[in-house]
């Protein structure tokens, strides 16, 4: 089924008022799109989702690439009222697409640091959250969440990737995107009150590599091995080296299982 404005809204029921959605047969990056509309004041709740998508980015400059009834990809604009700290939000927002997708039937789901959806230990999806340039309060939230692997996907790919559907078993793309938003503003209604302390715990029970040995890599330096301890209340990770607990929060860290 294709994505469908009416359909989505529908499925939202009065929640649909809070979001203006628009559908683009095909774009480079819903992010990019998105971050160009915000700064030329688009307003909070607008949602650009595209059928294909060619160039989209992920963390550390990786490529998410969407194909047509494999995958849905869209961006989110939130802006939060002055005052609002952005720390954990991506965080807060990976614990919104997992209870989404449960509840489209995807599974048992679980988080891994900072912003990666596992299914049974594979990625099932992705969050890149773009603070707005000027308006340090304002958010482009960009999702991908694999619908179905792609009959050509390389092994090494296939091996590490998971999908909501079964192999040859369409996913209904109205359904999962209006569960998305429906958790979506529930979780950064919360988020914009609370922080993200009040959403820390769930994450926490979601947590794939909760007190167990992980390596972390980064750009700016060696890596380092310890014992991950989860999350504070900011959303920095956790990691128990030699007895002595650190805070990592830069973004470009990788996460890994010993």
């Amino acid at each position: 089924m294709p994505i469908a404005v009416a359909e989505i809204a529908g499925r939202l029921g009065l929640a649909a008022r809070r979001f203006d959605i628009e559908v683009l047969p095909r774009c480079d990056s819903t992010n990019a799109v998105m971050l160009g509309r915000a700064e030329a004041g688009a307003p909070s709740g607008t949602v650009v989702v595209t059928e294909e998508q060619t160039a989209g980015r992920g963390r550390r400059g990786r490529t998410w690439f969407a194909n047509p009834g494999d995958s849905l990809t869209f961006s989110l604009l939130w802006r939060f009222a002055p005052g609002t700290a952005p720390a954990g939000l991506s965080l807060a927002v990976g614990v919104a697409v997992a209870r989404a997708l449960e509840r489209v039937g995807a599974g048992e789901t679980a988080l891994k640091w900072p912003n990666d959806i596992l299914k049974q230990g594979c990625k099932l999806g992705g969050i890149l959250v773009e603070l707005v340039g000027d308006a340090p309060y304002s958010a482009v939230i960009g999702i991908g969440v694999n619908l179905r692997l792609p009959a050509g996907l390389p092994e090494d790919v296939r091996a590490t990737s998971a999908a909501i559907g079964a192999p040859g078993v369409a996913v209904d793309a109205n359904e999962v995107l209006a569960a998305l938003l429906g958790e979506l503003l529930a979780t950064l209604d919360t988020f914009a009150t609370q922080g993200f302390a009040a959403i820390r715990s769930e994450w926490l029970a979601r947590h794939a590599y909760q007190n167990v040995p992980v390596r972390l890599s980064s750009d700016f330096g060696p890596p380092s091995e310890g014992i991950c301890r989860g999350v504070d209340t900011d959303g920095a990770l956790l990691l128990e080296v030699d007895r002595r607990v650190e805070r990592i929060l830069s973004g470009e860290v990788s996460l890994r299982p010993v």
